[in-house]
């Protein structure tokens, strides 16, 4: 009886280890048809994806080569219009009190109390959660930089607190060979109080100069620092990108742009002048996966932008409002999720 016993749990052994073997190779051929079949879509995905993070290229590189990779990054990718801003076109302080609006998205821009210096905007799509501000008084919208730049970056939180804003947004992204910076370098140039406090060659990324003229206006364009200044007197600019949407005109965005599904953070101008912040969760499955740069342009054109750029995203992506972290942050290792940076775009009480 011991015996027949026996026998029949070797025998329910072995089913389970077939079974499980069974299980295993149905799913490493699943993966492997997934990762390197005809349908490429899962592939690019990931290869951007993994690419443009801090910590997790080896998604992309234990997979596939650096020919593959290079070929994926360079059909996923944005064609930015082929001209700068022309302020000229922006009509600051314009009618806005119409009670007929022609879409939604103009009635959540435009129906607010008189006297408000912004309003928050709920925006989802199918991957993704995050936040629209509008900020009706672009006077008000200036650049915050950390105390110590080339040093040590600051929370988003500290730079909201030092410098008196009602909402406060990551701006720019910053110089990180080794992924292990502390956010102390900005990319290219910055401008602050119509002055540059910083400028690094070596580190210039994205589109181009992205701030504010003298007369509230949002710039975007390929220049020198010498002609922000003294062409466009900008006031408070710093160097990011890719522009979205360039006098009206949108990017046109290959695949998901190169930069993957992730955090993001931008920034617009409508030609009534409304300034807009826009910030989306991501990298948390349940919640919010991310945005690509279709997303983000996507929203930024429905909401009416008639400029718009992109600015650093991933574990920089962060909203403050009245001194509160009022999206979700992800991945960063510091206070409430947040990392150190070296700009942020803020709004003045």
């Amino acid at each position: 009886m011991a015996k027949k016993t026996k026998q029949k749990t070797n025998k329910n052994v072995k089913r389970a280890f077939v079974l499980l073997f069974s299980i295993f190779i149905i799913g490493l051929s699943s993966g492997m048809f997934i990762l390197y079949g005809p349908y490429s879509w899962v592939r690019d995905r990931l290869i951007t994806t993994a690419m443009t993070t801090m910590t997790h290229q080896y998604l992309a590189t234990w997979f596939f080569n650096d020919e593959t990779i290079a070929e994926v990054l360079a059909n996923n990718k944005v064609v930015e219009p082929d001209e700068d801003t022309n302020p000229n076109e922006i009509n600051i302080g314009g009618d806005t009190s119409s009670t007929k609006y022609a879409s939604k998205y103009e009635k959540d821009i435009l129906e607010h109390d008189k006297d408000a210096t912004y309003k928050i905007i709920n925006v989802s799509g199918l991957k993704y959660k995050g936040y629209l501000i509008a900020i009706y008084d672009p006077s008000k919208v200036k650049i915050a930089t950390a105390k110590k730049l080339g040093v040590s970056g600051q929370y988003l939180t500290t730079l909201a607190k030092e410098n008196n804003a009602v909402v406060a947004m990551n701006a720019g992204g910053f110089y990180d060979p080794t992924w292990t910076s502390n956010g102390s370098t900005p990319h290219g140039t910055v401008i602050k109080d119509s002055k540059i406090i910083w400028d690094y060659e070596d580190a210039r990324v994205g589109g181009g100069f992205v701030g504010f003229t003298e007369d509230d206006v949002l710039v975007l364009g390929r220049m020198s620092a010498s002609q922000a200044l003294n062409k466009y007197k900008m006031r408070d600019a710093i160097e990011f990108g890719p522009f979205l949407v360039v006098n009206g005109k949108a990017s046109f965005v290959g695949g998901d742009g190169g930069w993957g599904i992730a955090p993001r953070t931008a920034i617009g101008q409508r030609k009534d002048g409304i300034v807009l912040f826009l910030v989306i969760d991501g990298r948390q499955p349940g919640y919010s996966i991310g945005a690509d740069m279709n997303d983000l342009s996507d929203v930024m054109v429905k909401y009416g932008a008639y400029n718009a750029a992109n600015m650093d995203g991933g574990s920089s992506s962060a909203l403050v409002v009245k001194n509160k972290i009022y999206n979700k942050p992800c991945c960063a290792k510091g206070q409430d999720g947040l990392r150190g940076i070296p700009t942020a775009w803020i709004v003045e009480e």
